[in-house]
């Protein structure tokens, strides 16, 4: 019955189409291919652009890496790719480097966006995406994830230029200012050097005195 109905097809293409079968669905595989084609070529304009767009940005010539020396977490926030005039940096153990020519990794859309402009330190050794370990505090951390973020350290100090660090805020506690308020200064204990303090003077005069009334009793007495 089967073979039948497949005779009939056959048949049927070479009574309309005036092909072979095998010349008729060679130039099906054709056309199909050609509509293939042309709709990748002519989608919808949106992803037309979208690819275009990447295409440029991928050609254009980058800027060389900008020294930017000692900045804060908050400063390196602005290097998250949002703006892309700006370069691309990230940072590890707070050592930031320009990964501006991975910016299809770490640019917006990227599969490691999340961890450009700030110190992934944490997140990169537990490959976390979590929001939580996106911070550059790496205590606690096991060998195993150590060894991983050693790893990652490597990678960027042999594919990218570093441009500058983190700058580290110290805490002021309450007893930093503590020494010079209650602590006793030199010229408490220092004596005056223009002459005798005003101790030594009085005592010089009650001695003086003394010796006065001592020598008019004994003229009293004589």
């Amino acid at each position: 019955m089967a073979l039948q109905l497949w005779e009939t097809f056959m048949e049927a293409i070479r009574a309309y189409t005036g092909l072979s079968p095998a010349t008729f669905f060679t130039v099906l595989a054709l056309l199909w291919a050609i509509y293939y084609v042309i709709t990748g070529l002519f989608g919808s304009s949106d992803d037309h652009h979208q690819r275009t767009r990447a295409f440029e940005e991928q050609m254009e010539p980058l800027p060389p890496p900008v020294q930017l020396g000692e900045i804060t977490e908050e400063e390196l926030k602005q290097y998250d790719g949002s703006d892309s005039k700006k370069p691309l940096l990230m940072a590890i153990k707070a050592q930031i480097y320009d990964v501006s020519e991975s910016r299809m990794f770490y640019g917006p859309g990227g599969p490691y966006a999340l961890f450009a402009g700030k110190d992934a330190s944490r997140a990169l050794a537990k490959m976390s995406f979590e929001e939580k370990d996106l911070t550059g505090d790496i205590s606690g951390l096991g060998p195993f994830e150590l060894e991983a973020l050693q790893d990652w350290e490597y990678k960027f100090m042999t594919k990218y230029v570093k441009v500058g660090t983190i700058k580290k805020t110290v805490p002021v506690t309450e007893g930093d200012g503590s020494g010079e308020a209650s602590g006793t200064t030199e010229s408490d204990v220092k004596p005056s050097e223009d002459g005798p303090t005003q101790s030594a003077v009085a005592g010089k005069e009650e001695k003086s005195s003394a010796a006065d009334a001592r020598e008019e009793d004994i003229i009293g007495l004589s």
